[in-house]
């Protein structure tokens, strides 16, 4: 079993990468060719306290963040978010030495007392226990190298009270790019996408026509979301670029379709139609089915009758 480890402070990942103790405690680029695991790091899971933003080629190891593989194959560009639970194992398709890039590490205490500090948690793609990095042109990763580099002069320069302004702005700018790109990946893989999509609704219909809705009540996002092996936040983010709803109005829309077929080819009472459905109480049922027909059930049913 691998053991655990809790890194507080941005030296202390210098410390397990064998390089020089940062020049800022809160901030720091660091050259990933110069990074020196040790052997036995493939037996070691570690929590952070700091925002770490990778720029990364020829990776050596699989990045496990959460339940998820990191996936490399197309990307390059990693975001991960403190207090998630990581380790890396042996990559068989990349031999040691030849990674390059860039690793920008930001404790939240430097954000402290600026707008960013709350923004931050908004980029979904911190969030994603996210299992795809981020691809960038020739161009893009030249663009974002330079924002890593610019951020690092910045802190090497002589500190002032506009240096933790100037670096904000650098770092905003770099997460708005990022937050354009992801976008851009999510349209480019649409095929892919649909394919998802494909099985979500595969997915929700199965358990609608079986005893679920009764025995376990309403799929949550969670479930959903673990069924299609995705994170919750990727999947809504996906779902929106391709449909413009949330995971949960996803559901709610098959939701008052399987209500609609009751109301209009059945017997059943109101009542006994929102318990097949899994709902505990009839007046949460048709609190949802009006405000999304803007009609009650019963209104509904009679306009059939």
């Amino acid at each position: 079993m691998k053991a655990i480890k809790h890194f507080k402070k941005v030296a202390d990942y210098h410390r397990l990468a064998n390089i020089m103790a940062p020049e800022h405690p809160l901030i720091s680029l660091i050259d990933y060719a110069q990074v020196r695991y040790p052997d036995d790091i493939s037996n070691l899971k570690w929590t952070q306290d700091y925002y770490t933003i990778g720029l990364k080629r020829n990776v050596s190891y699989k990045f496990v963040y959460g339940q998820q593989v990191y996936d490399f194959d197309e990307g390059i560009m990693t975001f991960v978010s403190p207090n998630q639970v990581m380790s890396l194992a042996e990559n068989p398709n990349v031999k040691h030495g030849g990674a390059s890039g860039w690793l920008l590490l930001i404790h939240p205490d430097f954000l402290w007392n600026s707008p960013m500090a709350g923004q931050i948690k908004a980029y979904d793609f911190f969030g994603y226990a996210i299992n795809e990095a981020l691809f960038l042109s020739k161009k893009e990763e030249q663009m974002m190298t330079e924002l890593l580099k610019n951020i690092q002069r910045e802190y090497q320069s002589n500190i002032d009270k506009f240096s933790q302004k100037i670096i904000i702005s650098q770092l905003e700018l770099l997460l708005n790019y990022a937050e354009r790109f992801y976008e851009r990946q999510f349209i480019t893989r649409q095929i892919t996408n649909h394919s998802i999509l494909g099985k979500l609704e595969k997915t929700l219909t199965d358990y609608f026509v079986s005893n679920n809705l009764i025995e376990k009540g309403l799929p949550t996002v969670q479930w959903l979301s673990d069924s299609l092996n995705l994170s919750p936040n990727y999947l809504s983010f996906m779902l929106k670029s391709l449909t413009g709803q949330s995971t949960q109005q996803h559901i709610h829309d098959k939701l008052i379709h399987k209500a609609k077929e009751q109301l209009s080819n059945s017997n059943f009472t109101i009542s006994e139609i929102a318990y097949s459905l899994g709902f505990e109480h009839p007046a949460s049922f048709s609190k949802l089915f009006k405000n999304k027909t803007a009609m009650s059930p019963i209104e509904f049913r009679k306009a059939f009758n």
